[in-house]
């Protein structure tokens, strides 16, 4: 299992305290990079957990730090987004890889070369930077010695100049290449791809109403002879690109995990670890702390070992700050719809239980109480979404078991639109 590392959002740019590095100062405001975000209130709406400066360089450091991260959390690799062979973000490419190797060699980097950001580099450019990348042991090979590329939106160049480029990968390097692409297109592509693929991969969507028969494109990856490599997601908010997809709390994380595992996926990707700008990430954030990665760890033991017995009674809960209709007080000109075929939009908090008997749920939000009944095992209930405090607690008998709250409050007068779900878990 990998999760899709993108560049453009390290723990830190700047090596400053998180309440005034470029973070705050320039992504989470409206008016930062002076005002070029302002008509949609803002470039992010989350960040990476902050931490205090440090001393040396800090920009491996950190890229360690997400390594470490990326381990506990049971990912067996990165699949790094590669947006450039000359930037800033070509530099934190080859740093992550240094990273996996200074933690631990075993933690893989799939190269995953963005046919967005290289449209313009050319076949010879493209093949000596990643050979340069594959000298190092951290960088994902088959068994048979082959070296893994993953394309993103592969189909941004044709079969035949992939044939090609692998060719010179292995003319001029040594270098023979196990081709993934994930496309954007899978369905239009697909078959013109396989014959020169190890495997396939689309980048998926990330609404419960277009996740719900994942298994046909794992069986016939596989009936082409190839593995598969499934998206797995939590949600996806752009206020840049004034579009979101209602992820209905959790319910998309588990319905592509339930594509994944029922549909016998061989490989898995996170989409993503860390893509602030489309509000997709995993990682350890200020929205959500490790609750989204917790929540994963369960399925992804489903996935390898097969469902684990629950030990440990917990409560997750999930939800947005404000009612999707809520308009904003900052005079947004670009707010977000939803995606064309996504599932609509509604307005939930929703209370996921992980219990180890049967127990008695109840939930606050804005000062009402509900309660029903939980069944031994894992759970998924919602409430209406009201302004106020969220809170969860679960009893057995007169025992409490488990008990979260939310800090997130909810408003239905937003300063800025903030369609993200915040979690917050039981055990954290």
């Amino acid at each position: 299992m990998f999760a899709h590392y993108f560049s453009p959002y390290p723990i830190s740019l700047d090596n400053q305290a998180p309440e005034n590095d470029y973070y705050a100062r320039n992504y989470l405001k409206p008016e930062g990079e002076s005002g070029k975000h302002a008509a949609y209130g803002g470039l992010l709406r989350d960040r990476p957990l902050g931490r205090a400066p440090i001393s040396g360089d800090y920009a491996l450091a950190d890229l360690k730090t997400e390594v470490r991260q990326a381990i506990a959390a049971g990912l067996d690799g990165f699949t790094v987004d590669i947006l450039s062979v000359t930037s800033q973000n070509w530099t934190r490419a080859g740093n992550l890889v240094k990273a996996a190797e200074a933690v631990d060699p075993g933690f893989k980097i799939v190269l995953m070369p963005d046919m967005n950001g290289l449209s313009n580099v050319d076949s010879a450019a493209l093949a000596a930077a990643m050979a340069g990348l594959a000298a190092s042991e951290s960088v994902y090979r088959l068994a048979d010695g082959r070296l893994v590329l993953a394309p993103f939106k592969a189909e941004g160049r044709t079969p035949a100049w992939w044939s090609d480029w692998m060719k010179t990968m292995e003319t001029q390097y040594g270098i023979k290449v196990a081709l993934v692409p994930c496309m954007v297109k899978y369905n239009e592509y697909r078959d013109a791809f396989a014959p020169i693929s190890y495997g396939l991969s689309n980048w998926g969507s990330r609404s419960p109403a277009a996740n719900g028969s994942l298994g046909t494109n794992i069986d016939r990856a596989h009936d082409l002879g190839k593995i598969w490599m499934q998206p797995v997601s939590v949600q996806d908010e752009r206020p840049s690109q004034g579009v979101f997809d209602e992820a209905g709390n959790t319910e998309n994380l588990r319905a592509t995990w339930k594509g994944a595992i029922d549909g016998g996926a061989d490989w898995v990707q996170l989409t993503t670890w860390n893509d602030y700008s489309e509000n997709t990430q995993f990682a350890p954030s200020r929205n959500a702390g490790w609750t989204y990665l917790d929540i994963n760890a369960y399925y992804l033991t489903c996935y390898k070992l097969g469902c684990p017995e629950i030990t440990d009674d917990t409560a997750y809960l999930t939800h947005r700050v404000q009612p999707v209709a809520a308009p904003p007080s900052y005079e947004q000109t670009k707010l977000m719809q939803p995606r064309s075929g996504s599932t609509a939009a509604r307005d939930t908090v929703e209370v996921l239980t992980m219990l180890t008997e049967a127990g008695k749920v109840s939930v606050t939000v804005g000062g009402t109480t509900q309660t029903y009944d939980a069944p031994a095992g894992v759970s998924a209930r919602t409430v209406p979404l009201r302004a106020g405090t969220a809170s969860a607690t679960v009893t057995r008998g007169s025992a409490e078991v488990a008990k979260v709250t939310s800090p997130y409050a909810i408003t239905t007068t937003p300063y800025v639109q903030d369609l993200h779900y915040r979690a917050a878990s039981s055990e954290r």
